[in-house]
């Protein structure tokens, strides 16, 4: 397939450097981009791919079902080469200048097999992409360890959604500024980022929704766009999810907000079928994590390190990978509030941490955690490390007192915990326990925790 002039106005992605640092190594395996649904892997690797290459050979395994048969007869690259051509005659296959996209990947599993011999060759780039639900290695003869490389994507993160309100980076970079130093913003900076990420909070990350609102300038179509998607995932799950799974894997999805809405938000499988026993259901929060479809997070056995290993798989809270879609799922008054920064009752506290959570992972966490203790009553929202400490993060969607944070890190039952980072509608501060921050900082935690073990930051 020649190259064609390719003018789809895409919006700004952090895949698109990542892909350019790809396409500079000098002895680049094959790339495998995994992700959700819908969340804007086609297009920018097809941006990018037509953008770079000559001639771009791009087979999607569902819309061209009849390519699935190119490996029948081997995974040698020239095999697979006469196949493609005894289909399409007219492509061509410039060694060095040529990029092979194989969409849709987890339709048809041999092609995974067959970047192992890609690898090897050396003559052409390959990129596949796939939908995180319905990849399983286990159907694959050979996943090419070794010779492959994994890139997980997400919906868009904060920073990518202020790229899509106009902001530049090196404005970006001014509020991590502001972070690291531990410098308040002026008022007119925090009402105007908080507003932002209020819209960010009701928009989400799916790129068709934000397009629609930057491109309009206002909320107009954009629910209907966001629960076409939730009847799309939930069709997916009906369509890959296997056997009786399905229904079990429905039922949990579909019971996500609900929980949200309890004080605890502790997902609790006895409550949405009778009989139900969580150990009959974990395999079906597997896989919508697996999926990319919800983030889980765990409940620390004791609030100390390790944190992998250190929690109960029985006891979890689940989040939507996506807060728009968490709101589209509730009533239009709720999202009118959102959008309007009223009081939107017992899910206040649930889209403020959905959306932490989501953003933590983003950020590169690959596992959230929790903390419950009924004696004396202790609940922490999330916990991440540094080198040497676990650090409690408090969510707190009013502006209350953090008795929790502060037992935490006074009590002398817990070592590990030196300080902690509280996360609202609040200023940058710090009062020798914990950090304040306001929420629309949480996607720079990571970076800050590492900066700031660096330089011995206080």
């Amino acid at each position: 397939m020649k190259n064609v002039k390719y003018t789809m106005q895409l919006l700004k992605r952090k895949i698109d450097n990542f892909l350019e640092v790809w396409k500079s190594t000098e002895k680049r395996k094959p790339l495998v981009i995994k992700g959700a649904r819908q969340i804007g892997k086609t297009q920018s690797i097809r941006a990018f791919a037509h953008a770079n290459y000559a001639s771009v050979i791009e087979i999607n395994f569902v819309l061209q079902k009849k390519f699935r048969a190119i490996f029948d007869n081997g995974y040698e690259v020239d095999t697979i080469l006469k196949n493609i051509s005894l289909i399409e005659p007219s492509w061509e296959f410039i060694p060095g200048k040529t990029l092979f996209f194989f969409d849709e990947l987890q339709k048809c599993p041999d092609c995974a097999t067959s970047l192992k011999s890609f690898c090897q060759d050396g003559r052409f780039d390959v990129i596949c992409s796939g939908s995180l639900m319905g990849i399983y290695y286990e159907e694959i003869e050979s996943n090419a360890v070794g010779y492959k490389e994994d890139y997980e994507m997400h919906s868009m993160d904060f920073e990518e959604f202020l790229w899509a309100r106009g902001y530049q980076s090196g404005q970006i970079e001014e509020l991590y500024r502001h972070m690291i130093e531990v410098e308040p913003f002026t008022q007119l900076e925090l009402d105007t980022i908080m507003g932002i990420f209020r819209e960010y909070m009701t928009i989400g990350g799916m790129p068709e929704v934000v397009k629609r609102y930057v491109d309009n300038g206002n909320y107009s179509g954009t629910l209907a766009i966001q629960r076409q998607l939730l009847k799309d995932y939930e069709e997916d799950i009906t369509k890959c999810a296997g056997g009786s799974d399905k229904a079990k894997i429905l039922a949990v999805y579909k019971h996500i907000s609900t929980f949200l809405a309890k004080d605890n938000k502790k997902f609790q499988i006895t409550k949405i079928a009778k009989n139900a026993r969580s150990r009959d259901y974990i395999g079906s929060v597997e896989w919508l994590k697996e999926a990319g479809v919800v983030n889980v997070a765990y409940c620390l056995e004791n609030a100390e390190l390790p944190l992998k290993g250190n929690y109960d798989a029985y006891n979890y809270k689940l989040y939507y990978h996506d807060t728009g879609l968490l709101v589209a799922s509730l009533d239009e008054e709720a999202q009118e509030d959102l959008r309007a920064n009223k009081n939107f009752g017992t899910y206040k506290g649930a889209i403020y941490e959905n959306v932490v959570g989501e953003m933590l992972i983003k950020s590169g966490y690959e596992q959230l955690y929790f903390y419950r203790r009924e004696n004396p009553s202790i609940e922490m929202d999330f916990f991440v490390r540094d080198h040497d400490s676990l650090i409690p993060i408090e969510v707190k969607a009013n502006d209350g007192a953090a008795v929790s944070l502060n037992k935490l890190i006074e009590s002398q039952s817990y070592p590990d915990i030196h300080y902690g980072i509280k996360l609202g509608y609040k200023n940058i501060g710090w009062n020798g326990r914990f950090y304040t921050f306001p929420y629309f900082l949480a996607p720079f935690l990571r970076r800050f925790l590492r900066e700031k073990d660096a330089s011995g930051l206080e």
